[in-house]
This record gives structure tokens, sequence and C-alpha cells, in this order.
């Protein structure tokens, strides 16, 4: 027969005194591991470990749940269980209801104590002094490309990377007190989003000023402040800030995906161990001659290591030189990873590991 509603009812609220009973049990033993790393002197955040676990798991999933679902549980389940000990402190391009912070989120959970920023360069700077213990910053948009300045401010600072996490960036139309097109005389919002919608923008608003802020979550402030703008911001901005939505999903490319890098200085955190699906990423530059480029790329090859981003950065120096941002697929204690790492080193006249960490 089948079970009447108060029956299924009845289930759930016995599975969910049975996971609560398993939930505790498992923090009290996240709490154990984290005094026996205390004694070693190691930190209690693992990105490596955590990757393996999520992935561990969404390949045992029968389902119903989806791997995503899975991964965003786990990834709060394990938030919960570091804030216990204490709440890593995340730096990010604020203020409240910016992609940064989304992107905050989801790798590190909700269990976090926030260190809005008012720029990408003050991310950096609260990281390297310790304000925060981690800083999360975009590096690459997939319509845009580089972020130039993370890129030129990793060179310029100690911090190295230790995780990365990918953004799936919708973007809305936000204003104040109507969800119409009509009296909007400017837009605000961050320049990369600015540029990610101009194709939108020139059909539906072409006669409306475009003015760039520093994020759009600071846009949406503007926005709230007078009902003649329009910001472009996401859906939980316009939450923040009580405003309506003119227009869902304006980006141009409707897979517009934003990749985050997640920052620390290396006492903070010794360079992740292997998880099975790592990245390094470097930053090298070459002798000004002939060939220079194509050489670095031989090592490469010979050991069977593939090459996921090139990027090229001027070096400031009046000379025409440039710093190249390269990520490898591997991890340095794969040996022929390491041999083609050596090979590199001994081809350039700068070389800077940014970081060995676990792919998403």
């Amino acid at each position: 027969m089948p079970k009447t509603l108060l029956e299924l009812r009845t289930g759930i609220d016995q599975v969910d005194r049975a996971l609560l009973d398993l939930l505790n049990r498992r923090a009290a033993l996240a709490n154990e591991v984290g005094e026996l790393k205390r004694g070693e002197g190691t930190s209690v955040f693992r990105p490596e470990r955590e990757a393996q676990v999520i992935n561990g798991l969404q390949d045992a999933n029968p389902g119903p749940l989806k791997g995503d679902n899975i991964a965003h549980i786990w990834r709060e389940i394990m938030s919960a269980c570091r804030a216990l000990e204490a709440p890593q402190r995340v730096a990010y391009l604020g203020p409240a209801g910016t992609y940064s912070e989304e992107a905050a989120l989801l790798f590190f959970g909700s269990s976090i104590e926030h260190v809005p920023c008012v720029s990408i360069d003050e991310v950096f700077r609260a990281t390297a002094a310790g304000t925060a213990e981690y800083g999360v910053v975009p590096v690459e948009n997939s319509t845009e490309g580089v972020v130039a300045r993370s890129l030129d401010l990793f060179l310029q600072t100690p911090l190295h990377i230790v995780g990365e996490t990918s953004l799936l960036v919708r973007h809305m139309l936000l204003r104040k007190n109507s969800a119409a097109l009509e009296g909007i005389e400017a837009v605000v919002a961050h320049p990369q989003s600015l540029a990610q919608c101009q194709g939108w923008l020139n059909n539906h608003l072409p006669q409306a000023e475009r003015r760039a802020v520093s994020s759009n979550a600071e846009g949406a402030r503007l926005a709230a402040s007078n009902p003649a703008w329009a910001a472009i911001a996401s859906a939980r901005a316009g939450t923040n800030f009580g405003l309506h939505v003119a227009a869902h999903a304006i980006q141009d490319d409707a897979y517009n995906r934003t990749r985050f890098a997640v920052i620390c200085l290396p006492q903070t955190l010794a360079a992740p161990e292997a998880s099975g699906k790592d990245c390094v990423s470097l930053i090298v530059s070459v002798p000004n001659r002939p060939g220079a480029v194509h050489d670095i790329l031989v090592p490469l090859k010979q050991h069977g290591v593939s090459m996921t981003r090139f990027e090229s950065r001027p070096a400031r120096s009046g000379q025409w030189e440039y710093y190249f941002y390269i990520d490898l697929q591997g991890h340095p204690s794969q040996p022929h990873v390491a041999a083609a790492l050596k090979d590199l080193q001994g081809l350039c006249a700068f070389y800077k590991v940014l970081g060995t960490y676990p792919l998403e």
C-alpha cells in the first residue's frame, strides 16, 4: 500500500535524527584530527584532502542526489567542522554580494570570517599582512580573458596559490523601484562586467551611460540610491540591496565563467600534496634571443607534461621583455613532472612556482 504523508514525514524525521547523530560524530572525529595536527604544527585546512573526500563521495554516490549537490553539502559539513576550532579569515573583493564573495563561499563553505576588501590590491595586501589567512581573487574570465591586475600582483607578492574554483557568472540588470528598462540613464558595474554585457547593452540600452566602479556590489549599492541608475550584479547582490531584476542573464556568453585563485602565505599552508587531479602554476621569463620561448616548451613535450595555460605580461622594463604565466597538469611529486620542471628552470632567466594545488 502507498505510504501516507504522515508516514513519509515520520520517516524523514527519523533519518534527520540519524543524520544529526552522524554529523556530530564526524565533527568529534574532525576535532581529534585537528588536535593531532596542532601537535604536529600543521594546518587543519588541507584542500587536497577535502578534494579527495568530495571526489570519492561523488564517485560512490548512487543517487538520486546529483554530484554537484554532494559537493555542496559536504563542503558545508567540512566548513562547519573546521569552524569548531576557528573559522578561516578569508579576504575577497567586497562589499557583500560580489561574485568574489560567492567564490569564497563556494570554496570554503559558509562558516568563514568575511574580510571584504575595496580592491584586488587590498585582497593581496590583507592576505600578505596576515589580516586574512586566505584570499580569493579572480584570475581569468571565459569571455574577457585574464584579470591582468591579479597576474601582476602574483609577481610582486610572496603569496602562492593553494586552490581554485570556477563560478558560472549570470549577470542581472538591477534597479531600485522598477523591473522595467524605461528611464535608465546610467549602468554601473565593474569594468569586466560591463565588457561581458556590452552586446546586450548595445541592443537594449544604447543611450545609457556606462560607469565603471570598483565592484558589482558597489554598483548595486549605488543603484539602490538612484532610481535612474541600474547595476549589473548577481541576484544575491540584488537581494542584499533591495533591488528589482529588470533583466535576467544579460551576459553575452551564456556559459560565462570566472576562475578564482585561493591564495595565502607559504607559512599559512604548505603546498598541497597530490590529489590525483592537480595543477602547477609558474611565472617564468627567458633571455631575449631567437627561439627562447620555443625552448621552454621542449621539456614539457619531452616529459609528457600538458600545458593548460600560457599568458604573457610585460615586464615593464622598457626593453619589450615579458613574463610568462604557465599552468601545467600534474604534481611535482610525479617523476615526469619533476623532471620537466627541473629542465624548464634551467632554461629560464626568472622562475617562480606560484603554487601546486588540486583542480576542481
